[in-house]
């Protein structure tokens, strides 16, 4: 479950980032502000990608448990 989480934030969060920058050197309109976008993009991958490489996934700490 945490691995999912941990992909879902990244792959939101790199969608983000590239809309953010896009927005910023203009080649995309959005209704939101760009350099919002891009913040709360990069904060999201770079969770994503912590939670990817640092924790232990319910299920292998269940196994864990078991043995």
């Amino acid at each position: 479950m945490i691995k999912i989480l941990g992909i879902v934030l990244t792959v939101g969060g790199a969608i983000a980032l590239v809309m953010g920058i896009l927005g910023i050197f203009g080649s995309l309109a959005l209704s939101l502000s760009p350099w919002a976008l891009a913040i709360i993009g990069f904060i999201f991958f770079i969770s994503g990608i912590s939670l990817i490489k640092r924790r232990k996934d319910t299920e292998d700490i269940e196994a864990e448990q078991k043995s």
